[in-house]
């Protein structure tokens, strides 16, 4: 079973009642700095770590003097913009004296439902990833409307953990697991430590109620399992308020595992066969070879381009003989790709006019 100790990307969700307090609407700064520490001693492992994290609009309503209550849409937003610039600052000063460099990343629905976006978002990402930084993740609440929002943190790390091709995500929530009811109303209730497979049985399981300054209750979360596991990554519900929360977890805390169905990496891949082309891109020999030993493909390989697609749209690669060698999601559109076909990757910005990728399909992006 997955753990954090073996854990090679790590995702985790941190509610807005655990970094703020909700009596005075200021930050938790010790929890916070905890926090840091524990991912200055993941990182320090070899782990890439990504925070998904509420806060933003409960610390701008503190700042506003805005009430506990439902806020406007407008309310909501203007709190947003105030509080964003807080929870950015409070991670930085946290995990700085640690050497961690820290990113701001804002997101909408949108952005993991349009293909070209969902391309741009993992690549920075993971670009950011490489240069060893954290993103700190968020829902852009200043201009998202319930039409694209995700709603809540728990599906957006769930939706976050497939776009990093995590192994391991945690959402830090206010109860210490998954119940077979709410604890909090049934004595008999009972913690599962561990769910094979999330079954219409441990569905009708789920309740809705959620703490105070969050939205997410249990069957949020459990929607985030299903997504999570489903793209070969690992998920585990723990207690957050802890001090040191994650040390706590890897040193035996409380929690609810959900196991994965396979590994990020090939359930990636899956998805990517199992989707229609929109074109073909004919390659030479070169070419052929070296993405049969796992290389992306480069415009220089490219001999033939067929078809019209986006970026981000998937597209079959073809042989000097037009043999199917796989499906990958190209990184240019088709009117593009023709025009740097047979090209060296230093010369795209000479042909393009502006500065593209190097690859044509990252070998990421392919199922060969």
């Amino acid at each position: 079973m997955a753990s954090l100790s073996s854990a090679r990307r790590l995702v985790v969700k941190i509610g807005s009642a655990l970094l703020v307090d909700r009596a005075t609407g200021s930050l938790r700064a010790d929890w916070l700095k905890g926090l840091a520490q524990d991912v200055a001693m993941i990182k320090a492992r070899g782990t890439d770590v990504v925070l998904v994290s509420s806060g933003s609009i409960a610390l701008g309503r503190g700042v506003l003097g805005l009430g506990l209550g439902t806020l406007a849409l407008e309310q909501s937003q203007a709190a947003a913009a105030v509080g964003q610039i807080r929870l950015a600052r409070a991670y930085e000063d946290c995990l700085e004296p640690h050497g961690i460099t820290t990113a701001q990343v804002l997101v909408t629905l949108e952005d993991s439902e349009d293909r070209r976006r969902y391309l741009n978002s993992r690549a920075t990402m993971e670009t950011l990833l490489g240069f060893g930084a954290v993103p700190i993740v968020n829902e852009n609440d200043t201009i998202a409307t319930d039409e694209i929002r995700f709603g809540d943190n728990d599906r957006l790390a769930a939706q976050v953990a497939v776009t990093v091709g995590a192994d391991v995500a945690v959402l830090l929530s206010d109860v210490d697991g998954f119940y077979t009811a709410n604890p909090m109303q049934d004595p008999e209730a009972h913690r599962f430590d561990l769910i094979e497979e999330i079954t219409p049985e441990i569905e009708a399981m789920a309740g809705d109620a959620g703490s105070g300054l969050s939205k997410g209750g249990m069957k949020t979360k459990l929607m985030a399992a299903k997504t999570a596991t489903g793209a070969g990554c690992a998920l585990a519900i723990t207690e957050g308020s802890r001090m040191r929360p994650l040390k706590a977890l890897e040193e035996g805390a409380a929690c609810t595992w959900f196991r994965p169905k396979g590994d990020p990496r090939a359930a990636r891949k899956g998805w990517i066969a199992a989707m229609k082309p929109h074109g073909f891109l004919r390659v030479d020999a070169g070419a052929a070879g070296a993405l049969k030993s796992g290389k992306s493909l480069l415009p220089a390989g490219v001999t033939e381009v067929t078809g019209d697609f986006g970026r981000g749209e998937p597209v079959a690669i073809l042989g000097p003989q037009g043999e199917g060698l796989g499906t990958g999601l190209s990184r240019y559109t088709s009117a593009e790709a023709r025009l740097i076909k047979g090209c060296r990757s230093s010369e795209i910005e000479s042909i393009l006019g502006y500065p593209g990728r190097a690859a044509l399909i990252h070998r990421d992006d392919m199922a060969t």
